[in-house]
């Protein structure tokens, strides 16, 4: 509480040196007074005269009221910026200066831009369906999500990137900041957009925001926060892809059927097969969106403990399977296509064994998980149950459990990266591990994100779309020349995306034999090649069954620790 008044008065000061500044430099219009905070200092950094994109945000939460100073009754209320800079060109100072009044408790947004997994701008994708804004969702998205008015059809989009990679901004409103973070989830949760070539922050936007909601929605991130953050992501999608789903979970059959008796093996072996997909499908879609899986994990930290063999669950492994197919939105829709849901068949097991569990805890007057596995382990009946339906009882808790371990996985995952410890401390800053701060660390888990382009051994691709230039402005050498020898990490060109001018280095020493794009300013595509080289090293890919014997290796060790 004592850090969020030292930030409010660091608002205060602003603000008002903000408006110092407008009247000195005699501004006459709706501007940006810019700032960088740092700890419990502030330095200016820019003055923009002009209203900026995060202007929306503001204007959610206060509006103007305009009030003649000869009627305190005549008067006018102005919710929109934009609205105020007409006001302003056209009556200039025969406006009253207006007084700021609360609109909105708390409102958030979320700035939606063109870029891949690892932040980098991504142009030239086509937005080919964008689900309808939610009730509470403000979306300004310049049109793009439009229909098409006489037949409702939903209008392809080209994000072609010449100028800004922003797409859209999507905002709502709360009673507080915690229920407004909470609704900006909600909203990120089910917004489905999909497209050719399409890639966007939209993933990052949910799994950031859950990391805070489960983190401390108070918390002060500095500008040295994303790229750790990211590289802490980067390591969860790298553990993950070690891990062989299918392999472990016929490892944990195969650990059932081996304890079973002949006479219950096959019902066993039919009920485990039943659920493998009900369970690896939603943990196969967290492991392909690591920025779901840090969400995930973030406001999931103490519900398993894995230690000697034993799994330990705080809640339910059953209702958590329930959840992460609510948080992925996989939950079952009629009409809703197969693969972007829970499969039917899957979910009428779910659900059984959802019920199954709510009728149990009503019986047994209990909502704590430990307590009800506790005393399903008693041969003893509790009162009111007879003794067949409690062996019908046991038996169902036992199938609807068989399997679950593979979902202390993720917690597997989040202990082997270390993943916890980029956290909030007490004065809401943020603990940022050493490691995550290392140059070569982040620049490696930027590719594990973004894996570039699968190219021969004698070949360099695009890393991305965009503009190449082969040299660092106009009149300079180029960076390489047919016949020159480079070096792992030299700069070979430069590429333009968005207005950032990103340079890519060599991912191994070799020798330029051929430049295949000529000239500056030529538009290419990612995964084009770029130059023929001669590596100095004979690179060595890695065959399929390499992969998959690496994989089933990495996965013993957590069946290791679970079986």
């Amino acid at each position: 509480l004592a850090q969020l008044k030292k930030d409010l008065e660091i608002l205060q000061r602003m603000e008002e040196e903000g408006a110092v500044f407008g009247e000195a430099v005699k501004l006459d219009s709706v501007g940006t007074f810019e700032c960088i905070v740092d700890g419990e200092s502030h330095y200016f950094m820019e003055m923009n005269t002009r209203i900026q994109v995060e202007h929306r945000v503001t204007e959610l939460c206060y509006k103007l009221k305009f009030t003649n100073p000869d009627d305190p009754n005549d008067f006018f209320i102005a919710e929109s910026l934009v609205e105020v800079m007409a006001l302003l060109a056209r009556h200039g100072k025969r406006l009253p200066k207006p007084e700021r009044i609360v609109r909105e408790p708390a409102s958030v947004e979320a700035r939606m831009n063109a870029t891949n997994q690892a932040l980098q701008p991504h142009a030239g994708g086509i937005i080919e369906y964008w689900s309808d804004a939610l009730e509470g969702e403000i979306r300004d998205d310049q049109g793009i999500s439009l229909h098409n008015p006489d037949t409702d059809v939903f209008m392809k989009y080209h994000l072609a990137g010449a100028y800004d990679s922003n797409i859209a901004l999507l905002l709502t409103t709360g009673q507080n900041r915690l229920d407004s973070y909470t609704k900006l989830a909600e909203i990120l949760r089910r917004t489905e957009l999909r497209g050719k070539d399409l890639a966007t922050n939209l993933q990052f936007h949910y799994g950031l925001v859950y990391w805070f909601l489960g983190n401390g929605i108070n918390a002060r991130p500095s500008t040295r926060f994303i790229v750790p953050y990211l590289t802490a992501v980067g390591e969860l999608k790298e553990a993950a892809s070690q891990v062989d789903l299918d392999f472990a979970y016929g490892q944990i059959k195969k650990k059932y059927l081996a304890e079973a008796d002949a006479k219950t093996a096959k019902d066993w072996a039919a009920a485990l097969d039943m659920k493998q997909l009900l369970i690896t499908r939603p943990l196969e879609r967290l492991f392909a969106e690591p920025h779901f899986m840090a969400g995930w994990l973030s406001v999931h930290k103490d519900v398993v403990k894995i230690s000697k063999k034993t799994v330990t669950w705080s809640v339910n492994p059953i209702e958590l399977l329930g959840e992460l197919y609510h948080f992925l939105n996989m939950n079952y829709e009629a009409g809703k296509p197969a693969r972007h849901m829970i499969w039917d068949h899957d979910n009428d097991v779910l659900q059984a064994a959802l019920s199954f569990y709510q009728t149990l805890k009503e019986k047994l007057g209990t909502e704590d998980f430990a307590e009800l596995d506790k005393a399903l382990s008693a041969d003893k009946a509790p009162k009111g149950i007879t003794k067949k339906q409690w062996t019908q009882a046991q038996q169902a808790h036992a199938g609807y459990q068989a399997g679950t371990e593979l979902l202390a996985v993720l917690a597997y995952i989040a202990g082997k990266t270390r993943f916890y410890d980029l956290k909030v401390n007490a004065d809401l800053s943020i603990t940022i591990p050493d490691r995550l701060t290392e140059k070569e660390l982040q620049d490696r888990m930027a590719k594990v994100l973004v894996p570039p382009p699968a190219a021969k051994s004698d070949e360099i691709l695009a890393a991305s779309g965009g503009m190449f230039y082969p040299r660092e402005a106009p009149g300079m050498d180029v960076f390489v020349n047919e016949g020159d020898h480079f070096e792992a990490g030299d700069v070979l060109y430069i590429v333009e995306v968005m207005k950032m001018f990103n340079k890519v280095v060599a991912p191994f020493s070799g020798t330029v034999d051929k430049c295949l794009i000529d000239g500056d300013g030529v538009i290419i595509k990612k995964g084009q090649p770029v130059f023929k080289v001669t590596p100095d090293e004979k690179i060595v890919i890695e065959t399929p069954e390499e992969i998959a014997e690496r994989r089933k290796a990495k996965t013993a060790d957590f069946l290791k620790a679970i079986v």
